[in-house]
């Protein structure tokens, strides 16, 4: 609908970055989000973004998504295996979704949801939004390579979103008239001592992070959460820390005069269609009269 001169797919839309445990701060950003009065009409995730995304577009509060994590170990989402594609089988994830999430398919869900993944084979980022593979999409953006098994879908093996797309802003941006973009995956430093579990960590953030600066440009509001460089990805522990940090981060951004001209034009839109609606709505009672 071009009633504010072009004509978009959808008027406002979030994407989310990977990140791990630090995904938490998703949480705090959407709090602060909604205390501005704003809703997405899509949103797009990769890793833990795709897993904040999802419950969040299947209609969870970002403090009754926290709390289904609360008090949970990193353990009861995975399960060992033997390690020739990888260490572990994220099998309490996949059962973790299947339990939590209302919508069975993709269509299901109350707002429009992209996860990224990557395809393992033809080492392309791939875009799921459709259909009813829609836990089994969520779990192959979160299948970090070596920690994780590859997920198959349709005989194709799919790892993290967050190799090749960290941050999904262009997944969308040409959908959107505005992009919130929320990236919680900063630089982290060397650990003081290595270890298997921090070179893959650091690993994965080179990567993801050099893979993050064209989607920054792209976005009208750009939310990065600082002082979470020490918590680990697998971290389960301090999710109300970390989603403080989201939180704050996210006030600060809000409380710019960029960010408000947009909270403004996006109330008015909602306004405007609102208004639109009413005025179908009595044509329409119009005719069967």
């Amino acid at each position: 609908m071009a009633i504010f001169g072009k004509s978009y797919d959808y008027f406002l839309g979030y994407a989310l970055s990977g990140g791990g445990a630090r995904g938490f701060a998703h949480l705090g950003t959407l709090k602060v989000l909604e205390s501005y009065g704003l809703k997405p009409d899509v949103i797009a995730g990769t890793s833990a973004g795709a897993l904040a995304g999802v419950l969040y577009a299947d209609g969870y509060h970002p403090d009754e998504i926290v709390d289904l994590f609360r008090k949970r170990e990193f353990r009861e989402f995975v399960s060992i295996t033997i390690p020739r594609t990888g260490f572990l089988k994220s099998t309490g994830l996949h059962t973790f979704l299947k339990k939590n999430l209302r919508a069975k398919r993709f269509e299901e869900l109350q707002l429009p949801f992209y996860a990224v993944a990557t395809d393992w084979e033809r080492a392309c980022s791939v875009t799921f939004s459709e259909g009813d593979n829609l836990v089994d999409a969520v779990v192959a953006s979160c299948s970090i390579p070596i920690v994780f098994n590859p997920q198959v879908i349709d005989n194709v093996p799919y790892v993290d979103g967050g190799i090749l797309k960290n941050f999904p802003v262009t997944v969308i941006r040409k959908k959107c008239r505005y992009l919130v973009g929320v990236n919680v995956s900063l630089m982290i430093p060397p650990a003081e001592k290595e270890s298997i579990r921090t070179m893959v960590e650091r690993t994965f953030n080179l990567m993801s992070n050099a893979n993050t600066l064209v989607d920054k440009s792209y976005c009208d509001i750009l939310i990065e959460t600082h002082g979470l460089e020490r918590v680990s990805m697998f971290d389960l522990h301090n999710q109300n820390q970390i989603m403080e940090a989201g939180y704050q981060a996210a006030a600060n951004t809000m409380a710019e005069k960029r960010s408000l001209e947009i909270v403004r034009r996006c109330h008015r839109h909602v306004e405007l269609q609102k208004k639109i609606q009413m005025r179908l709505q009595r044509i329409n009672e119009a005719i069967k009269q």
